[in-house]
């Protein structure tokens, strides 16, 4: 292995030191190869002497941790995921960050993960979980020339269901602080903002249909369709939920639970919506595209309504999907985060300089109302997903994992 002249002089000095977990010295490393996908493992640099392998409080890195794994694919994320008590803290290598996670986000996608259906060549076990926020434990050498230990980050990465997960530093986002209102933003938001922005033409006047429009990614439909001078009709399911989106700027709510949608929209809307965006699927599908005005567009983001199901889908009028479409010239889009990548990083800068201006709301559930209370901890994230599925949560569901301080050093 070879090394630049400021990298050589890094290791000859006391302050450049290697970490391996379980291991006495440099030179025991082999055997711990096995952990890490037997390849050889790269040595870590602490360039800060023993602060660089400890978190901001001064406590050690564990060897081992918490984390959910997907032991069988299953669209019942019970039945499909473990928590596994004592797994092995990753190792980062010379470009990744070691992130301990402080809040993680539920998704209702995580259930379509658990359930094998983004990838059918990946076979459990798995890690699940799609995006985290928390502060930077280690890190390797390159990577330390963007990133410190004790920093803030977010992150969309598989495997965020974990007390540490190893994050590519190309993939982690500076943050000014550890705050959930962040991790709002990763998915959600981003899915909200390109999906408009790319597809939904927005303009003065337009009326925008969002349905259910309370839920982690619905509030920011409804908030950039309003910042677009759009007329924003939102569907939700109690009047709490309503209450909720008037504060953020709805025009109209329709609680689906105590009023009929489609009459709603065909007594208010006779002419009809010129956005729908769509995340329900099933009968509120078939709903949305018959409310499309002439020249509308359907933008589905999701169909949750389907998900739990074997196939996760429900059942949609499609034999009458041509006709209506050519009556109305209308258009139906799909939007899939990951086909847009490219716009991920202008898309997260705005929406973060959004909240931080406080042209955003950024609401966070974590589930105080539940029944057995907050979410916190890993084992309180199949509650969570229980909860989005049963349609309580106002805003992104959001899962704390609070740190137990280790013996100091």
């Amino acid at each position: 292995m070879s090394f630049s002249a400021k990298s050589g002089a890094l290791l000859s000095s006391r302050a450049a030191r290697c970490w391996w977990r379980q291991q006495p010295s440099c030179a025991a490393a082999g055997p711990a190869w096995s952990y890490f996908g037997g390849s050889r493992p790269r040595p870590i640099l602490d360039m800060s002497y023993s602060r660089h392998f400890l978190d901001f409080q001064g406590s050690s890195i564990p060897s081992s941790m918490k984390k959910l794994v997907v032991t069988k694919l299953s669209q019942n994320f019970r039945e499909a995921v473990t928590l596994r008590q004592d797994s092995p803290v990753p190792l980062p290598g010379d470009g990744d960050l070691l992130v301990r996670n402080r809040f993680v986000g539920i998704n209702a996608s995580d259930i379509n993960y658990s359930a094998g259906r983004y990838d059918t060549s990946v076979k459990p076990p798995f890690d699940i979980g799609f995006e985290g926020v928390g502060d930077v434990v280690a890190l390797g050498l390159s990577a330390s020339a963007d990133f410190t230990v004790g920093q803030a980050v977010a992150y969309v990465k598989a495997g965020s269901f974990a007390e540490y997960t190893v994050v590519p530093a190309k993939q982690a986002v500076p943050l000014p602080s550890v705050k959930p209102e962040f991790l709002t933003l990763m998915v959600s938001g981003t899915t909200a903002y390109i999906s408009l922005k790319e597809l939904g033409d927005l303009s003065e006047g337009k009326k925008v249909l969002v349905t259910a429009a309370a839920g982690g990614t619905g509030q920011f439909a409804v908030q950039l369709a309003k910042k677009a001078k759009c007329h924003v009709i939102g569907t939700c399911s109690s009047d709490e939920k309503g209450g909720f989106l008037k504060s953020i700027g709805c025009d109209h709510t329709i609680n689906y639970k105590t009023e009929n949608v489609e009459s709603v929209l065909r007594k208010d809307y006779p002419e009809g919506m010129d956005v729908v965006y769509e995340s329900v699927g099933g009968k509120m599908f078939d709903l949305a595209l018959n409310s499309l005005a002439t020249k509308g567009r359907l933008i589905v983001i999701g169909f949750i309504a389907g998900y739990q199901n074997p196939t996760g889908l429900q059942p949609i009028k499609a034999e009458l999907l041509p006709a209506k479409l050519l009556k109305k010239s209308a258009s139906i889009r799909g939007f899939f985060l990951n086909h847009y990548l490219s716009e991920y990083k202008m898309a997260l800068q705005h929406l973060l300089k959004m909240y931080e201006r406080g042209d955003l709301v950024c609401e966070v559930d974590f589930g105080d109302l539940s029944p057995e209370g907050k979410f916190t901890g890993l084992e309180s994230v199949f509650r969570a997903v229980d909860y989005m599925y049963m349609g309580k949560n106002i805003g992104k569901i959001v899962v704390e994992l609070p740190h137990s301080v280790n013996s100091k050093l």
